[in-house]
């Protein structure tokens, strides 16, 4: 069976990570090998070119994306407007002309030193996934070049991957089938699916125990050893020789059970969520040096239609969505500023768009809308900074506030998540199968169109 692109997928469809995005970690460790078997297949591909004409700011070795899922309303959170309708435990308060909901987010407000709040952004689409897949590709997902697009993630892990490391650069966390996978990049890009619950990292551990497990790879080693040595599959068996030691690497590794065990003090301290189990294995990931560098975490139920101040933006309520998220990321920065590694890394925290704007809606809700906000902090930027604004309501951007002097689209922002890991945003590869040249920012080599908000350091 023939994909659109003409690729025969016959014996190896349903295998492919990049084809089933939201495979679990049993399914991964294995079928991996089989993955890459499977893709040695496939047509010969042109040989890789790559043109750069930038110069990356460089300002992280890792970043962490927080996907505010449903789409947060950016008038109750990074761009806060106050009316009638606000609920006064909200306490809006100022930082060096920053205004930010203290009572609604009070962890966060301790850092805000370290938090750029960016205002003048504005989401192409109002539909969910439409609008998602978008910010997560940098891209319209349904142009087609997106048909191949890999997530902003499998690209940095492209960008990133050193030899010997143990784990992959990308992880994704808490992110479920809301996560488009590594494109027509290799299944070693592809996002490394995990759901922390502070018990360590399941299927590392053999059911008949360590010695048997040991006995069991050591002949697999020797019944491929001659496979490996050959010519012609030789090259196949080798790779999957890799994948097969890459998930061995994982297995009665003492390192990676301190990065996904913790205990439940430290669970209580992020909020006993599972937004903070997220956010407490992404500091792990990032303390232990094993090679992640690009992290996602999905935090969901921003869709708020109906009862918003009742139920997800309750500041009294420290159980509800905002506190929620509030204490998880408000803790997460301090700790990574502790442990003098905030500098290090980038955090970008958004939803696909925003919500309807001025007194609720007749259901006390807020519906989609295209204007929105974001947060970033780390990597240097020092705060409070606030960047662009828009009008008294929040509807339309005042002043964009960089120098491209116009709203902020999906693509500058993934050029700036780029550019912040230095990664070349105007990059353009020849080894895709549609043969057209792959932009990982579209149109920002060719045409100019879309550039890094540098502004964030500025």
């Amino acid at each position: 069976m023939k994909d659109r692109f003409g690729f025969d997928w016959t014996g190896v469809q349903g295998t492919l990570p990049w084809r089933k995005p939201h495979l679990s970690r049993r399914v991964w460790f294995r079928h991996l090998a089989a993955a890459v078997g499977g893709y040695t297949l496939l047509p010969v591909r042109p040989m890789e070119t790559i043109a750069r004409g930038a110069t990356p700011i460089a300002k992280a070795n890792y970043c962490i994306f927080i996907l505010l899922n449903g789409g947060a309303s950016h008038i109750d959170t990074f761009d806060l407007k106050q009316g009638p309708w606000l609920p006064a435990a909200f306490q809006p308060a100022t930082f060096d002309g920053v205004v930010f909901p203290r009572g609604l987010m009070p962890r966060i407000s301790e850092h805000m030193d370290s938090v750029a709040l960016v205002r003048s952004v504005r989401s192409w689409a109002a539909v969910h996934e439409l609008a998602r897949n978008w910010l997560q590709l940098g891209r319209n997902p349904v142009s087609s070049t997106a048909r191949i697009a890999p997530h902003i993630g499998s690209v940095a892990s492209l960008e990133l991957t050193r030899p010997g490391q143990i784990l992959p650069a990308f992880m994704a966390l808490n992110t479920g089938d809301n996560i488009p996978g590594p494109g027509y990049l290799t299944p070693e890009h592809a996002p490394f699916f995990v759901s922390p619950g502070g018990g360590g990292l399941g299927n590392t551990a053999h059911r008949d125990g360590a010695p048997a497990f040991e006995r069991r790879f050591d002949l697999l080693l020797k019944l491929d050893a001659e496979e490996r040595a050959s010519a012609g599959l030789g090259a196949a068996v080798r790779e999957m020789h890799q994948f097969n030691a890459a998930a061995r690497n994982l297995m009665y590794n003492p390192d990676i059970d301190r990065i996904f065990t913790f205990a439940a003090a430290e669970r209580t301290r992020y909020g006993n969520t599972a937004f903070g189990n997220a956010c407490i294995t992404a500091k792990n990931l990032i303390q232990s040096g094993l090679g992640t560098r690009f992290v996602m975490i999905n935090i969901g139920g921003w869709d708020n239609h109906a009862g918003i101040y009742a139920g997800p933006f309750n500041a009294g309520n420290a159980n509800s969505l905002s506190r929620q998220f509030d204490t998880g990321l408000g803790t997460l920065i301090g700790d990574l500023k502790a442990a003098n590694l905030l500098d290090q890394t980038l955090i970008f925290c958004m939803g696909e768009f925003g919500r309807t704007i001025g007194q609720p809606n007749a259901t006390a809700g807020r519906d989609h809308f295209l204007q929105q906000a974001a947060l970033f902090a780390g990597a240097g930027i020092r705060g409070p900074k606030a960047i662009g604004s828009t009008d008294d309501r929040g509807a339309l951007t005042a002043e964009p506030g960089w120098k491209r002097e116009r709203d902020i689209r999906a693509e500058d922002l993934e050029a700036t998540l780029y550019s912040a890991l230095g990664i070349d945003w105007t990059t353009v590869r020849r080894d895709d199968p549609l043969g057209r040249g792959f932009e990982y920012v579209p149109g920002a080599a060719s045409q100019d169109l879309y550039g890094p908000v540098h502004e964030l350091w500025g």
